[in-house]
């Protein structure tokens, strides 16, 4: 069992293989475990860690409420204590907001950052209007529809079942973050920055549309984008595959960019 201090908080993390270094951050229903689809294919090439968030898994749960501006601290106290560099960050969902402002905060030991299924909380009044209009649809959907597509649901039951057990390991829920939204970075502040972005969607996502992802990675200058025919907002737990395919062609590229730099 692995333990790192972050302000006072205890966070849990695992780490395995050994390589360049991809750190997983979940999403609202998720925790370290969550990755089991990713870890073992991954860690055959790649140092993989994979960290519980405050509130969520093996953390410290015991706080009244979960600020999201801790989040990232958290992420940072772990690659602090394994001493990772040129790390590549790989956010899904929320945790995509977490992981780009540790990014942001850490470049000494962040090298990019893989916002799967989020903007990752970038500041941008386009940006957002068009957010918010796919999240109003969204909403008019089940919440199991939002996230996994109805042939999977129907093929694949007991992994969708378990799906929906994931979250129950978690004190935090998605009504309980605060501040997921508040003050996130500007483009301007992520182009300068001269992290290595790349935006990580499915055409099939039901929680923020292929439209809005290339919209802002037309945006924000020098940026990647990955759009994945077929799949869903949980394209992790869905189509590993893909998702475990496209982790690899970035982390690559990223090592060979360092190489060639």
């Amino acid at each position: 069992m692995s333990v790192v201090s972050s302000g006072g908080t205890t966070i849990y993390y695992e780490r395995h293989g050994s390589g360049p270094a991809v750190l997983l951050v979940h999403g609202s229903g998720g925790h370290h475990a969550a990755w089991w689809q990713q870890v073992a294919p991954l860690r055959e090439r790649f140092t993989v860690v994979t960290v519980d968030l405050r509130g969520f898994g093996k953390s410290d749960s015991t706080m009244p409420e979960f600020d999201s501006r801790d989040f990232p601290g958290d992420i940072v106290a772990v690659l602090d204590r394994e001493h990772l560099t040129d790390v590549l960050l790989v956010g899904q969902s929320i945790g995509a907001v977490a992981a780009l402002r540790a990014g942001l905060a850490r470049p000494d030991r962040v090298g990019g950052v893989v916002l799967a299924h989020s903007l990752g909380g970038i500041s941008h009044p386009e940006l957002s209007r068009l957010v918010a209009g796919d999240r109003a649809e969204a909403v008019k959907l089940p919440v199991i529809d939002r996230l996994l597509s109805k042939g999977f649901q129907e093929n694949e039951k007991a992994r969708t079942f378990l799906f929906q057990q994931m979250g129950t390991f978690n004190v935090a829920k998605m009504a309980d973050l605060r501040n997921l939204s508040v003050n996130g970075p500007s483009i301007d502040e992520v182009i300068a920055s001269g992290l290595d972005v790349t935006f990580l969607a499915g055409e099939d996502d039901a929680v923020l549309r292929p439209a809005t992802v290339r919209r802002a990675h037309e945006l924000v200058k020098g940026s990647r984008l990955e759009l994945v025919p077929g799949a869903p907002h949980s394209m992790y737990w869905e189509r590993p595959d893909l998702f475990n395919a496209a982790i690899v062609r970035v982390r690559e590229a990223l090592s060979e960019g360092k190489t060639s730099a």
